[in-house]
C-alpha cells in the first residue's frame, strides 16, 4: 500500500503545530535527575551536574526558538538557584515531617510523600519560570501532576516551609500567592473566578498568608481574595472574599443521623 499521501498529511499538520517531544521527555529526564542529584546518596553529584548541564542545553535550545527578541539563558543562570532551591526544599521536608505524625522519619518524606515530590517539582521549575524559559517549567509541574495529581503552576509565588499533606487533587494557579508556613491538605483549590484569556496578565488567584491551615477540598477563588494570617480554613468551604486574620472559617451542612432500629 503506498502510504505517500498518508505521510504527507501528517507531516505538513506536523508543521502547523510545531510540537517537539523531545523537550517534554527531555525536560522529565532533568527533572528527575536533579531530584536525584540533590537527595540521592547513591548518585553521583558530579556525573550528574554535567549531565544536568548537557541535558539544559539541550532543552533550552529546543525551547528558546518560540521567543522571539529574548535571549536564551546560560546553565550558569540556573545554577546560581540550586544552594537556594535545596536549601527551601530542606526546610519544606522538615516542616511536613515536624508536623505530620504519620511521617516515621525524614528519608520518608523525601522518598514516599507526593507532596515533598510535587512542591520539589514546582521549585525546580520556577527557576526556569524566572529565567523567562517557556514551556520547560510547565512541562516539569505537568509531570508532577502526572505523578502526585497535585497540579501547581510555576507562576505562582510560594513562600517556605510548605506542606501539602496527601495532596490528590490539589490546584494551585499562576497568580496564587503562598506566604511561609501554610499547610493544605488534599483537594485544596487556589483558583480564578473568571477565566478569560484577556485576564492572562491580571492577578487572578488569591493570596494566603503564613500560618494558615486549608483543610480538605476548600476552594478559595479570586485575585482579590486574601486568606489573613494565622487563619483555619475547614474543609469543603468555598471562599471568595477575603478573611481577616486569625480566623475560623467553617462549612456547617446539617448531618442527619437516624437510627434503623428507630425508622423500624
Amino acid at each position: 500500500m503506498d502510504h505517500s499521501k498518508l505521510i504527507n498529511a501528517i507531516n505538513k499538520q506536523k508543521e502547523e503545530i510545531n510540537v517537539s517531544m523531545t523537550l517534554k521527555l527531555e525536560s522529565q529526564r532533568f527533572t528527575q535527575l536533579l531530584f536525584r542529584a540533590l537527595f540521592d546518596r547513591t548518585t553521583d553529584t558530579e556525573k550528574a551536574i554535567e549531565e544536568l548541564e548537557s541535558l539544559f542545553i539541550v532543552i533550552r535550545d529546543l525551547a528558546c526558538p518560540h521567543i522571539a527578541d529574548k535571549p536564551c539563558k546560560r546553565w550558569g543562570d540556573f545554577c546560581l538557584s540550586i544552594p537556594y532551591l535545596f536549601s527551601s526544599l530542606k526546610k519544606d521536608a522538615a516542616t511536613i515531617y515536624e508536623n505530620d505524625p504519620a511521617a516515621a522519619s525524614i528519608e520518608e518524606v523525601y522518598l514516599a510523600y507526593p507532596g515533598f515530590y510535587a512542591i520539589a517539582i514546582y521549585r525546580m521549575a520556577r527557576e526556569f519560570y524566572k529565567l523567562n524559559l517557556p514551556l520547560i517549567p510547565r512541562l516539569m509541574t505537568e509531570y508532577a501532576h502526572q505523578l502526585t495529581g497535585i497540579d501547581i503552576h510555576p507562576g505562582a509565588q510560594i513562600g517556605e516551609s510548605f506542606f501539602i499533606d496527601h495532596g490528590t487533587g490539589v490546584v494551585i494557579g499562576e497568580t496564587a500567592e503562598i506566604h511561609e508556613n501554610v499547610k493544605i491538605y488534599q483537594g485544596v483549590t487556589l483558583g480564578a473566578l473568571k477565566v478569560k484569556k484577556q485576564l492572562k496578565n491580571v492577578k487572578r488567584h488569591p493570596t494566603i498568608e503564613k500560618n494558615v491551615v486549608i483543610y480538605a477540598n476548600a476552594s478559595i477563588l479570586g485575585g482579590d481574595t486574601i486568606i489573613g494570617e494565622n487563619s483555619i480554613i475547614g474543609g469543603s468551604t468555598w471562599l471568595t472574599a477575603s478573611v481577616d486574620k486569625n480566623s475560623i472559617v467553617l462549612h456547617t451542612p446539617t448531618v442527619e443521623v437516624i437510627s434503623k432500629t428507630e425508622k423500624k
